[in-house]
């Protein structure tokens, strides 16, 4: 990265939403970009004056099966022998995936996953009170 181009960049504080949301990258052929939903999982431990580490916060929403798909690249689904009843998902749609899926980017501080179409397992209307589950 050269030098002028250090000097353009501007912290999140003075960028408009707006202009941040233009600097998402736009996903190639059938990929889908979807952002890493902020999770709900609290500053402690359930029933406990224990505080969560900050790196069980981290790597709770890189295992985290619920997605926001914000971009979808130009060939997603247009396979119609593949996809005969259409996209599986769409923009602005919550999604399941596997855990761990995709490849990982962070983005202005946001976490975002890169997927394949075929990647997602389905939608889900109200996301809120889905988890991975766990084998104890």
């Amino acid at each position: 990265m050269n030098a002028d181009v250090r000097e353009e960049v501007k912290p999140d504080s003075e960028v408009a939403p707006e202009e941040r949301a233009k600097q998402l990258p736009t996903p190639a052929g059938y990929k889908i970009l979807c952002a890493v939903p902020q999770l709900d999982i609290g500053e402690k431990f359930d029933g406990s004056s224990l505080y969560r580490p900050a790196v069980d916060t981290y790597q709770e929403a890189q295992a985290t099966v619920v997605l926001f798909v914000v971009k979808m690249g130009p060939d997603a689904y247009a396979d119609k022998e593949r996809y005969p009843s259409g996209p599986w998902c769409k923009v602005g749609d919550f999604v399941i995936v596997r855990q761990y899926s995709g490849t990982f980017v962070r983005i202005r501080g946001k976490d975002f996953r890169f997927l394949n179409e075929d990647q997602i397992e389905g939608t889900i209307e109200d996301p809120r009170g889905v988890v991975r589950a766990q084998l104890t």
